[in-house]
């Protein structure tokens, strides 16, 4: 799940308790029933213009989350006239926003909607620093991974949908042309990303653009729609705007923004660039935490790991020596595979099981299913991770899609964590389970934010561990070996000037990565700065949640009941979920 604010779709959305905000000042509206109404009546009335506002300037965000989408005929304005008019908007919000005091929100479903809004939007300007929209070129979710999904998420179902698909469609041009502009705007302003990252982005655009039309990722609202005169018109719009569009920005990638992409990995490197890199940490967090903190709690929490990792070893391979036990890890026999298939198949044969055991720890499942699946043609080998892809409508599944090409360095154990990590007890069962709970306003449902969601991924490679999921003790190994290095890896490179060898020599210690794969990673956190922090400050929180509502509520603990308040109010940033876990160990006391 990697994303940036900067992509059309990085919407690092966030709740925010008004339970958690400051006690009222005296002559301020308090807690007191007849204030709520009101202030409740307010906060909605604001919360649907700006729900209104945001699916307007960006109507494929319903693609994505489940919300209704009033038209299907555009991509969002990503011209510089048009960013500009969005951060008026914002800041228009912010300031009404501000004029609702949320203590007086307290004991109404608007505290929540509130806090929403109030995160998002401190986020959002807070990231401003970073001028995003002038260095998009990113191969881990650029508009080239983008683009394809709005394709074949695009309705064509009725006469007025396919002629909304060709308007939409028809002004993917320029789209592409603002993409260029901003960026050329960045080459001249002294912002770029780093060369390898741009050299990746480029292989899967050459893809692309020399797909047939017909096989194109882009064809599929034709493909769908079983209407031959709308297939003949759309095949006319790909060869007349869309295949141009790519040709367009393939050649300015390659001739004019290569040459000239930064050669240091650190965003630092950027104007603005510490003040940008904290402002990442921040939304991929939702922590206040500086470069060095983070820094710092990855190493003691590496450090713990690996004494963990040596007892394991001892009993298994009777050493405690870190190294040996990676590299006996890593070439046995029985931990490796013999094909792409065998890969394949062994993800999904673990799926049911991984499910089944699941449930076990939960008061409720969520009834989506959850499917593995290769990836695209176009995006193999190009660096991009395994990952998930949640399919907002129910009755369709999830979708884990690997990197099969990987599979003569994978190991089983590593595949083990990926699969439940990705699909359940992780990810998809997260996911999917809020997307059954109805939130108190309809805004909420553009919630993301990496922490909770990448911190519930980690926490539940410890949970499969519980459930008795994984099949060998290469996973228990391997779980432990990885986790908090991001902590450690993405602060070193773009705060403490760590070298492209020293990040590669770094991951490949581990022994999860070869030198491949290595090279592959370092280039993910130069694309995402940041994001690789949030998936252990996310999961150290769950982790030590859970530790304080055991030792505080003793045997009354119930993990099933810990696990639904934790999971039903959605995706919230970690200072909120505390608040959470704290007033359920309240309620758990009486």
């Amino acid at each position: 799940m990697a994303t940036s604010r900067p992509t059309p779709i990085a919407w690092t959305l966030a709740l925010l308790l008004g339970a958690c905000a400051s006690n009222p000042k005296p002559g301020t509206p308090s807690a007191a029933a007849p204030a709520v109404p009101d202030a409740a009546a307010r906060m909605s009335a604001l919360a649907d213009r700006y729900f209104d506002a945001v699916i307007a300037r960006d109507p494929t965000i319903g693609y994505f989350v489940d919300v209704p989408i009033p038209a299907h005929d555009r991509f969002p304005d990503n011209s510089s006239a048009g960013m500009d008019a969005w951060a008026r908007q914002e800041d228009a919000f912010a300031d009404e926003l501000a004029r609702i005091d949320p203590a007086a929100l307290r004991g109404s479903p608007m505290a929540i909607v509130h806090g929403f809004m109030r995160e998002n939007l401190d986020g959002a300007r807070g990231l401003r620093v970073c001028r995003g929209e002038r260095w998009t070129v990113n191969h881990m979710g650029g508009w080239q991974a983008y683009a394809p999904q709005v394709a074949q998420a695009q309705p064509v179902e009725t006469p007025e949908l396919r002629a909304q698909a060709l308007a939409r469609w028809r002004g993917f041009g320029r789209y592409l042309d603002n993409e260029i502009a901003n960026l050329r705007t960045g080459l001249a302003t002294g912002y770029t990303v780093p060369r390898p990252v741009a050299a990746r982005t480029l292989q899967q655009i050459e893809s692309m653009a020399a797909a047939k039309s017909e096989e194109s990722p882009l064809y599929a609202p034709a493909a769908r729609a079983k209407d031959a005169a709308f297939a003949a018109e759309y095949l006319q719009v790909m060869r007349e705007s869309i295949e141009p569009a790519l040709r367009r920005y393939r050649d300015f990638l390659r001739d004019e923004y290569l040459p000239r992409a930064r050669e240091t990995l650190a965003v630092t490197a950027l104007p603005d660039g510490e003040a940008c890199y904290r402002a990442l940490l921040r939304d991929a967090s939702t922590l206040d935490r500086d470069a060095r903190e983070v820094y710092e709690l990855g190493q003691r929490t590496v450090a713990a790991n690996e004494q963990r990792v040596a007892e394991i070893g001892e009993r298994v391979f009777g050493t405690r020596e870190i190294a040996a036990i990676i590299r006996r890890t890593s070439e046995a026999k029985d931990n490796r595979f013999e094909s792409e298939q065998a890969l394949l198949e062994f993800s999904r044969g673990m799926l049911a099981d991984a499910r089944a055991k699941s449930a076990a720890l939960f008061a409720r499942m969520p009834r989506q299913d959850a499917v593995v699946e290769p990836f695209p043609e176009f995006q193999r080998g190009s660096g991009v991770s395994s990952h998930y892809q949640p399919s907002p409508d129910p009755t369709k599944p999830g979708t884990y899609r690997i990197a099969l090409e990987e599979w003569p360095t994978e190991t089983r154990g590593s595949a083990e964590i990926t699969l439940v990590h990705e699909t359940w007890p992780g990810h998809h069962l997260q996911i999917a389970l809020a997307n059954e709970f109805p939130p108190p306003h309809r805004l909420l449902k553009l919630s993301f934010n990496s922490a909770y969601i990448e911190g519930w991924a980690r926490y539940a490679e410890r949970l499969s561990e519980e459930a008795g999921i994984y099949r060998s003790e290469y996973a228990k190994i391997s779980r432990r070996i990885w986790p908090a290095r991001g902590m450690v890896l993405d602060p070193g490179i773009h705060a403490f000037g760590w070298t492209r060898e020293q990040a590669v020599d770094y991951a490949m210690a581990t022994g999860r990565y070869d030198r491949v794969k290595a090279e592959a990673l370092v280039d993910r956190l130069a694309a995402i700065p940041g994001q690789f922090t949030s998936y252990d400050s996310g999961g150290l929180e769950f982790f030590a949640l859970r530790a304080e509502a055991e030792q505080a509520l003793g045997a009354r603990f119930d993990l099933r009941a810990f696990h639904q308040r934790l999971l039903q109010q959605g995706v919230v940033p970690m200072p909120v979920l505390r608040g959470i876990v704290e007033a359920w160990i309240a309620e758990s006391r009486r």
